[in-house]
């Protein structure tokens, strides 16, 4: 039998890769897994519990056994740790600072590995992440590496925060991007990297609308 479809969406932290994974499954009418969120729901359980980032094993430990769920809550998507609605608190800074260190743990990424897999159903899935084209799943008929200028990208994720009332540093923003970028091209396991077979599209300049449009005619040309 043919296995559904996958269009895989990867890219670094900000260039956009979320808000075009979500576009494109309801645009399709697919199911879709923000990998990012099972990192920092690892990474939230970890803080919570007070686990140490240096603890390889005990990382490794919690994403076996993430009481996990993703529901949809008034057009969104929530996700639910041991029962509570933790999608505000994962998008933390400090939450995702740390989910980064924690993806960059061979043990983490190989417990999750399945999990992620097994997202994959009819009629078809899109997958957000950094390496769902590279090592989750290497067979998609569709690939995307979506970019942008780390100083575009900060940008984005300052205005996104003011708009939220937030105070915060654009440079500080910029440097956070900067040394996650180096970290998680640089990591043993599954370092961010287009896959050999993936289109590369850069949205520094282009607006959502447009990259959607992109994607839309890629996947119209690549899934019958």
């Amino acid at each position: 039998m043919n296995k559904p479809p996958v269009v895989t969406i990867d890219g670094p932290s900000g260039s956009g890769k979320g808000t075009i994974a979500k576009l494109l499954a309801d645009r399709l009418g697919y199911a879709l897994l923000d990998s990012g969120a099972l990192y920092r729901l690892t990474a939230l359980a970890a803080l919570n519990a007070a686990v140490s980032l240096e603890d390889e094993a005990r990382l490794a430990e919690i994403a076996s056994n993430l009481d996990i769920r993703f529901a949809i809550a008034g057009g969104e998507v929530a996700a639910m740790l041991e029962g509570q609605d933790v999608s505000r608190d994962i998008r933390m800074e400090r939450v995702s600072m740390a989910a980064s260190k924690v993806a960059a743990v061979p043990a983490v990424r190989e417990a999750l590995l399945q999990r992620q897999r097994d997202f994959r159903a009819a009629p078809g899935l899109v997958a957000d992440g950094r390496d769902m084209g590279t090592t989750v799943f290497p067979d998609a008929p569709v690939k995307i590496f979506l970019t942008a200028s780390a100083e575009e990208r900060a940008r984005r994720r300052f205005d996104q925060l003011q708009g939220r009332g937030v105070s915060v540093s654009l440079r500080d923003l910029l440097e956070d991007i900067r040394a996650r970028d180096d970290r998680d091209m640089n990591r043993a396991a599954s370092p961010l990297a287009p896959a050999e077979d993936a289109v590369v599209l850069d949205s520094t300049n282009i607006d959502i609308d447009g990259v959607l449009q992109k994607v839309l005619e890629l996947v119209q040309k690549r899934i019958s």
